[in-house]
């Protein structure tokens, strides 16, 4: 029996199995599966971060010495940022439950700052939100949104995230910088 141009069924049923393998392998290999965590900095490898004073968005200056002795989680973000908003729920809960974190949230929108304000309602947002210059140093540097800059008790960069992380491995990388430093887990 033949069909479409002279194919036979069994060369179109072949020809379809062949397309579904294609479109298989194809979402196998754009899937986001978990990628394997690069591990902390060494101590004695750490870069220590200079005096980082931010703007608040309700007026205030965070200040990175405010927080010696506490582990910090900076994260760069965009209400705009898909991965952004999937990340914030996790952040929000680490802020809210772990003893001896500070949790910062960078915005990198530029422009309307009622839309950040709305992001930060609508994700719930307890910790402080800054917004940095137009043409920040710090933010010219990033490689995307959402970047998290994970900082040790003494200020020194333990760990750079770029891309979304998982609340997860955010806490399993506080614990042990917090364990480095004897502080609360």
């Amino acid at each position: 029996m033949t069909g479409v141009e002279g194919t036979t069924r069994k060369e179109l049923v072949t020809k379809f199995v062949y397309l579904a393998i294609a479109v298989v392998i194809s979402l196998l290999a754009t899937y986001p599966w978990p990628r394997p965590s690069d591990p902390l900095t060494l101590p004695e490898e750490r870069r220590q971060l200079d005096e980082l004073a931010l703007q608040e968005l309700d007026g205030g200056t965070w200040r990175l010495s405010e927080h010696r002795g506490q582990v910090v989680l900076l994260n760069y973000w965009a209400t705009w940022c898909g991965p952004c908003r999937a990340e914030t729920p996790g952040l929000v809960k680490i802020a809210k439950d772990t003893k001896g974190v500070a949790v910062v949230g960078v915005s990198v929108d530029h422009g309307d700052v009622a839309l950040v304000r709305e992001f930060v309602k609508e994700m719930k947002v307890g910790y402080p939100i800054a917004i940095p210059e137009r043409v920040s140093q710090f933010e010219q540097g990033l490689a995307g949104v959402p970047t998290t800059i994970l900082i040790d008790a003494k200020g020194r960069v333990a760990k750079v995230y770029v891309g979304e992380t998982r609340e997860k491995e955010f806490r399993k990388d506080v614990a042990k910088l917090q364990a480095e430093s004897g502080g609360a887990s």
